[in-house]
């Protein structure tokens, strides 16, 4: 950018009161000086140096033109700096938490099996401290001069782990994802780049979903791939197609990298991998400080809805639940599978349903849009006041997702600060910080949310977290829905008794 400072033979601040002094006619060209002194300080104690061009002109009527005038008459000059446009706080290296005896002996099997596989499994149920683990091995890289790649299914991950990295290693942490332009991805590949020829103003740790496998790492030397059964890896919209999980083994093998799995549900095959030798195994199976894990209740959703029990999609053992929750001042994290505010809309008289014309699948009604979407290839139309097939004026909403349930919320508990996390209120670039922000601070009382709810949040106040209706899980047309749902259900489960 280009920066506006004083020219050498300003030097003084008699100097510059004479300068000024020196203006009779150009009463504008003195009106910028003066806003140029103001907005750098000349005449206060710590007066700054310079300011960049851009900031100047801001929200003046100020013209390009007043300032070369100045440039001319030698009582301004501009240079050019190099300015970043990754918004970086300032991190000093803090101290790392002690790990707990299991965390120890898991980090000694970990460096154990490194020596014997290039892979290694750590099969940690939910809040054992991992990310504590994960934290130590990156010590012990960085110090060698190496670099690490640790990857996150999501991008609501980044917030919680970036503030963990950041406060353990500084500066040296990047963040590379897909909500980032292309002008910040562009400077954090150069940075990486980079690193061996400049290590002070070049990145040394990475945080990035599956995306940031490619980047040009000079000298890696560990690889941590955190819920690495995760389905998100697996890139499957444009090619190439690839699983992220796969290629950082591949990464790893070129260039003589450490790869790390952590999962709290492994998948099957980086189990059976573990099983028959191609990795090694590392079992973490109690939590930090021997918390206990949180009670599954089964509750009956058919027969509450026999005896009327229900209050909207909510058992009564679960309404029970978030209200005695709310009463202690408590958080709770509500899961379903599903956005927008119903599943379709349905004509009562004929049983139209409005189709995507492309895919052929029956359209999701988003209610804040007022719009039915194709969640497949985003197909939109309006929500139609008549029945296409028949005339009808009865379009009725049927299934329910997360913006029903908020709404449904809001009236069940009128009290409750209630919030939502899924795509469609997480496309802005800070949206998942705030979200997350809010939880940490205890603004939060309820979250509804899709997936992203369920993956490795680190909230100590959340005591309950519902899974609504679990049965549709298993009904995916897919041949490891029961892998997964048993995955969901462990993860979402995880998040409660932190």
């Amino acid at each position: 950018e280009i920066f506006i400072g004083f020219h050498p033979r300003i030097r003084n601040e008699e100097k510059l009161i004479a300068s000024l002094d020196s203006f009779k006619r150009a009463k504008k060209q003195k009106a910028l000086l003066i806003h140029f002194c103001e907005t750098v300080d000349a005449f206060g104690e710590n007066p700054d140096s310079s300011v960049s061009k851009r900031e100047l002109l801001k929200g003046t009527d100020y013209s390009a033109a007043l300032i070369n005038a100045l440039v001319k008459k030698k009582i301004l000059t501009l240079f050019k700096k190099e300015i970043s446009r990754i918004e970086q706080k300032e991190f000093r290296q803090g101290m790392f938490n002690l790990l707990s005896s299991s965390q120890n002996q898991a980090l000694k099997e970990i460096k154990a099996g490194f020596s014997k596989k290039q892979v290694v499994l750590i099969h940690g149920i939910t809040s054992s401290g991992k990310t504590e683990i994960y934290i130590h091995l990156i010590d012990e890289i960085i110090r060698s001069g190496k670099q690490a790649l640790y990857l996150v299914p999501e991008i609501s991950l980044t917030p919680q782990i970036e503030e963990r990295l950041q406060n353990a290693f500084g500066n040296k942490v990047g963040i590379y994802h897909s909500r980032l332009n292309n002008r910040e991805r562009v400077e954090i590949w150069g940075k990486v780049l980079n690193f061996r020829k400049n290590p002070e103003k070049g990145f040394q740790i990475i945080l990035g979903t599956r995306s940031a496998i490619f980047l040009p790492f000079s000298n890696p030397g560990l690889i941590i791939v955190d819920e690495e059964h995760e389905n998100s890896y697996k890139q499957y919209d444009s090619s190439p197609r690839y699983n992220a999980r796969d290629m950082a083994v591949i990464l790893g093998s070129l260039n003589d990298a450490n790869v790390l799995l952590g999962s709290a549900t492994p998948s099957y095959e980086s189990y059976f991998n573990a099983k028959t030798g191609k990795y090694s195994l590392v079992n973490l199976s109690s939590r930090y400080l021997d918390t206990e894990l949180p009670e599954i209740i089964i509750a009956d959703l058919k027969k509450s809805r026999k005896k009327r029990q229900m209050r909207s999609l909510l058992t009564p053992e679960l309404f029970n639940l978030i209200s005695e929750a709310l009463i202690h001042r408590e958080q709770v994290i509500l899961f379903q599978n599903r956005r927008g505010y119903s599943s379709f809309v349905q004509c009562f008289d004929c049983g139209w349903i409005p189709m995507c014309e492309n895919c052929d699948v029956s359209l999701t009604y988003h209610k804040y849009k007022k719009e039915l979407n194709c969640h497949y290839c985003g197909y939109t139309i309006p929500v139609p006041d008549k029945c296409a097939s028949c005339g009808s004026s009865e379009i009725k909403t049927r299934g329910s997702g997360t913006e029903k349930i908020e709404e449904d919320l809001i009236q069940l508990f009128p009290g409750a600060r209630i919030d939502r996390m899924d795509l469609d209120t997480t496309r802005l670039k800070n949206a998942f910080s705030k979200i997350i922000k809010n939880l940490e601070t205890r603004n939060t009382d309820i979250l509804v949310g899709t997936q992203m709810v369920t993956k490795g949040l680190d909230l100590e106040h959340v005591s309950v977290a519902g899974i609504l209706n679990a049965d549709n899980l298993t009904n995916f047309p897919d041949f490891r829905a029961h892998e997964r749902t048993f995955q969901l259900i462990c993860q979402v489960g995880g998040r409660a008794g932190r």
